[in-house]
């Protein structure tokens, strides 16, 4: 009886996290992808790699964790989303995901690199470029 009601209990803790943080973590999976259908997928992904480890992740911050495997996931998969609509669509997809980390998410320059396994001077020019590529269009 007791294994029950901790399991609900864990389901309703996810239920929570999930209700207060689906709508931003869409939104970063729109960023990224440009088309609802897709972003909607991986954000399934992300929340149900999450669920499997939410006894473990209840004492940490779930949101990051959802994050990074959302980044995790477009990062293998971007080049099926490359174009797409919106305004990053110019964007490659590396440079997408640096951006939607840096300047909407406000991951630091340290930890995005880490999370994306690349040196921080990468994560500079990509999200340099990125920023000059999206100035250079509202100019144009």
């Amino acid at each position: 009886m007791r294994l029950v009601d901790q399991q609900a209990g864990s389901y309703a803790e996810f239920e929570a996290f999930v209700a207060g943080a689906a709508g931003r973590l869409l939104h970063v999976a729109l960023l990224l992808t440009g088309e609802p259908e897709s972003a909607r997928r991986l954000l399934a992904g992300a929340l149900a790699r999450t669920y499997a480890n939410w006894r473990r992740l209840r004492a940490d911050d779930p949101y990051d964790f959802t994050r990074q495997e959302l980044c995790a996931a477009f990062a293998r998969t971007g080049w099926r989303h490359h174009g797409g609509a919106g305004v990053l669509a110019r964007l490659s997809p590396p440079e997408r995901l640096v951006l939607v980390l840096r300047l909407y998410e406000g991951v630091a320059e340290e930890v995005t690199a880490a999370q994306l396994g690349m040196p921080v001077e990468r994560v500079r020019v990509l999200c340099n470029r990125a920023v000059a590529t999206l100035r250079d269009r509202g100019a144009a």
